[in-house]
């Protein structure tokens, strides 16, 4: 007997276990019957962190979803006040259809919602509902309708994520917080004033995009329909036309996906660039071997330095990306001084371009400087050099990483660790470059447009001709760079910018042919740039 008990006991815990297994195993795939109780509740809740992958086997995400949003219509139909666990806050309140005012309800995390009433401070976190929800919307005999709040913790896991966001690297919902309102068990929509839903975060959120979303339940992803997104320093405040769960979502402007679109469209941009610059050098070295005239004059030479400083930078660039950030901290510390010198050398050669065209266009006379083009290539090749020594010497070359919201990298190559460095000798290096080369451009188009030929009307060809040299010029200055200025704007200007700075070889190639190429019905016009770049040189060698 004692046998068989001992049997039997044993052949129980099995049972039981066997049976824990299964359910534990079944938890997240809701195959079984599930109730809104406080260990059902639990239980399903830790699905948030199990379920990490979109293909996880062991997890039925759209049931998960199912069960959640039917969890608000659950509270409506019983006499529940507050829900209070560490993944659900919610507020069940009967709201009188006669209210006189807007109510304002308070989404502190970590605390259940409530009313703020008038003379309390607005919290960070809350949402004001219009009071024409509660009356226009819901007529009818019933003086009073149930309001439910609710805030769910929906963790890392892709439990109301959506195959979109899951997809996109680094993107992510505010907190992991989504937020329901729900009126009387009623799909609401279209409402005359939209529902105000305030989320707090921190004043800066480098290199993302903030939208208010929804959750639709037919596509089973977030959508934004219906909702507009006011942006603050330290807050975000979404209007929406409808009740339903809403978040805030986070998409970084470069995730991985978009850098590696960007890093391919650069390295293509450039590989063609330096094409188009090699065939550039080759005319420059065939005209003159050919030509005598090109042995003194300065403009080619100054084009050539401009090429060959372009042609230098895209190949260190494709070097430099190709490379990321591997190898030693020696290696990586070189590769960025390179980078950084022939960068700087763009710009300085951009600048020396628009400072000749100054003398050729505007000051035309007294430009005569001895030794001009050696005191230009001391300038355009030394200037850089002392700057990236000055720079090398206070340790501020490095791994340079773009990182997104969650932390992921984005993008890492060698370059600067030390952002007060970039700002001084990149940007306000450019900045002074490009600004003198837009102001010297405008004071060329300017002359150019009201010489008496164009002002006259002489001829429509003539004002498409100055268009055209305007257009070349600003290739040879570097007005390309200046969309730079521009991808603040969103990121589909970043790709403008990428793609024609990218381009900027094949610009000053085209320039090159027109200029030293032209067609037998310009070779005698004596006006345009062309003719005054060709006729004029401002030393003597």
């Amino acid at each position: 007997m004692a046998i068989a008990r001992s049997l039997g006991l044993l052949l129980f815990l099995l049972l039981d276990s066997d049976e824990t297994t299964e359910r534990s195993r079944n938890v997240c795939q809701l195959k079984d019957a599930h109730e809104y109780d406080t260990f059902d509740l639990t239980d399903i809740a830790k699905c948030f962190t199990k379920c990490e992958q979109l293909e996880d086997s062991s997890c039925d995400v759209g049931n998960l979803q199912r069960y959640w949003l039917n969890y608000e219509s659950y509270l409506l139909e019983n006499s529940m006040e507050t829900v209070d666990m560490p993944f659900v806050k919610a507020l069940i309140q009967n709201i009188s259809t006669d209210v006189s005012e807007d109510l304002l309800f308070s989404l502190m995390p970590s605390q259940i919602p409530r009313q703020v009433m008038q003379g309390e401070d607005q919290p960070t976190d809350r949402v004001r509902l219009p009071k024409s929800l509660f009356g226009t919307l819901l007529p009818g005999n019933r003086s009073a309708v149930r309001l439910a709040i609710t805030v769910l913790n929906i963790g890392a896991g892709n439990v109301f994520k959506g195959a979109k966001l899951l997809q996109d690297n680094g993107s992510s919902v505010l907190n992991n917080r989504m937020v329901g309102l729900s009126v009387g068990q009623k799909h609401t929509t279209g409402l005359s004033e939209p529902v105000e839903i305030t989320f707090s975060h921190q004043r800066q959120l480098p290199n993302m995009i903030l939208t208010c979303v929804f959750w639709d339940v037919a596509k089973g992803n977030w959508d934004s329909q219906g909702c507009s997104t006011e942006l603050g320093d330290e807050r975000t405040v979404c209007h929406c036309d409808h009740l339903t769960f809403f978040a805030l979502l986070l998409r970084p402007i470069l995730d991985m996906a978009t850098a590696q679109t960007l890093t391919r469209i650069s390295q293509a941009g450039c590989g063609v660039s330096m094409i188009f610059l090699a065939f550039t050098m080759v005319l420059y070295v065939t005209l003159r071997l050919s030509l005598q005239r090109f042995k003194s004059e300065d403009a080619p030479k100054i084009h050539m330095a401009l090429s060959s400083s372009l042609f230098l930078l895209n190949l260190t660039f494709l070097i430099n990306v190709g490379s990321s950030s591997q190898g030693s901290p020696a290696s990586c510390w070189v590769r960025a001084a390179i980078f950084h010198y022939f960068l700087l050398c763009v710009f300085t050669w951009m600048g020396l371009e628009a400072f000749h065209l100054y003398l050729l266009a505007i000051r035309v006379f007294n430009t005569y400087f001895g030794h001009y083009f050696l005191k230009l290539s001391l300038l355009g090749w030394g200037l850089p050099a002392l700057v990236v020594i000055g720079v090398g010497s206070s340790n501020s070359y490095g791994i340079y990483t773009i990182r997104n919201q969650e932390n992921r990298t984005s993008l890492e190559l060698c370059w600067f660790q030390k952002e007060p460095a970039l700002y001084a000798t990149v940007h306000g290096y450019f900045l002074v470059s490009f600004l003198f080369g837009a102001v010297v451009l405008a004071l060329v188009a300017w002359k150019f447009f009201t010489l008496p030929s164009v002002t006259a009307g002489k001829g429509q060809g003539q004002t498409w001709k100055s268009v055209f040299t305007i257009l070349g010029l600003s290739s040879l200055v570097g007005m390309t760079w200046g969309l730079a200025v521009l991808t603040p704007l969103g990121l589909s200007t970043i790709y403008i910018f990428t793609l024609f700075n990218s381009l900027q070889g094949v610009f000053i190639f085209c320039w090159f042919i027109i200029l030293y190429f032209p067609r037998q019905s310009t070779a005698t016009s004596s006006s345009g740039t062309a003719r005054v770049d060709q006729a004029h040189s401002v030393s003597q060698e």
